[in-house]
């Protein structure tokens, strides 16, 4: 064996240092991290873009990355029978802050029930207006990533699931072929 001179070490050095990030860089993201990608998206929404809209995160651009498939399909019919009847759509508030408004400040994004079988749950807390909120989040792993695949909001002691929500019939809509009266 070699002893290791001024000269070796200072190429191993740089070596080590790009290794350790490509490890860093090929680990995969955890389950949390579309949601803090979903609440990175609300808390600029909230603050304004100076004049330019922020898309919520289950809008276009935004929800076929972050949500599954079939989450992101809910989102997309809601989104069109509103465009459609120009009425409200099946949720009345936003899912990610668990009301119709709100702020999101000292927000902790926790994995609560670890991932099995690509499946995993992941608890948003934060304050909103001076209240706690928590918002659950059901995960599942799709195409190779974590994806948003419910919305669990819990308000007055009672468990509101956006994908229960979301599925509820239409009184009209294309996708129901029942055309929507303006």
């Amino acid at each position: 064996m070699t002893p290791l001179t001024r000269r070796g070490l200072a190429a191993l050095v740089p070596a080590l240092a790009i290794a350790a990030c490509g490890a860093a860089l090929a680990a995969p993201a955890g389950p949390e991290t579309p949601v803090r990608e979903a609440y990175a998206i609300t808390t600029r929404q909230a603050a304004g873009s100076g004049g330019k809209p922020v898309a919520a995160p289950w809008q276009k651009p935004h929800r076929d990355r972050l949500m599954s498939r079939e989450l992101a399909g809910l989102f997309a019919r809601d989104e069109l029978y509103q465009e459609e009847a120009g009425e409200m759509g099946h949720l009345g508030a936003d899912p990610f802050l668990s009301g119709q408004d709100g702020e999101v400040k000292s927000l902790k994004v926790t994995v609560t029930a670890a991932p099995a079988g690509g499946k995993a749950l992941v608890t948003a807390s934060f304050r909103s207006f001076r209240q706690p909120v928590s918002v659950r989040f059901r995960m599942v792993e799709e195409g190779g990533a974590w994806k948003i695949d419910d919305i669990v909001n819990r308000v007055d002691g009672q468990d509101y699931a956006v994908r229960d929500l979301l599925s509820q019939p239409y009184e009209c809509g294309s996708f129901m072929k029942k055309p929507c009266k303006r």
